[in-house]
């Protein structure tokens, strides 16, 4: 029962984090999104098999927090946990170099589709100011907290899912 019920106090709780503590120290105009790290960990797991599950209720949380449409962090989330899926089946022995792989995609995919839709609802949005100033400070962040983010993840996952021993 307790697996089932952990993504909503354990994504909030981030949410929280995110917006209050994480946000008072951008890199220029950048700044770590914790969700994205924590669900691209999550799914990254063995043994996990709620990753879709995380991805969704993250996205709608912190579309619900954020001043964005809500569909942004939603698909950017699910597409995330999609990739993350497909590269775990493949680069299974080193999950490691999956985390930063998916931490870069997904940064730049998010960033992508928040700029995108801003630039079209009518907002002069300059493309290289935008990759300079927001997009590659965040993806730098995103990357230095990838490792310490996928090590708690991992030693939550386990917690909640232990290993089974045969007798």
């Amino acid at each position: 029962m307790l697996p089932i019920l952990a993504p909503l106090p354990v994504l909030t709780l981030l949410v929280i984090l995110q917006s209050t503590i994480v946000s008072s120290l951008p890199l220029l105009q950048g700044y770590a999104d914790i969700v994205l790290l924590v669900i691209v960990a999550w799914a990254l797991q063995e043994r996990v098999q709620s990753a879709w599950q995380w991805s969704i209720l993250g996205g709608l949380i912190v579309g619900f927090v954020s001043a964005m449409n809500i569909m942004i962090p939603l698909v950017s989330y699910v597409s995330i946990t999609a990739l993350a899926l497909a590269i775990r089946r493949r680069i299974w022995q080193i999950p490691i170099l999956a985390m930063f792989v998916v931490t870069l995609a997904g940064t730049l995919l998010s960033h992508f589709l928040t700029a995108f839709t801003i630039s079209i609802s009518g907002a002069d949005l300059p493309w290289l100011d935008t990759l300079q100033l927001i997009t590659l400070p965040s993806l730098f962040l995103n990357l230095l907290l990838a490792t310490p983010v996928y090590a708690v993840v991992r030693d939550f996952a386990n917690w909640l899912h232990p290993e089974e021993i045969e007798l």
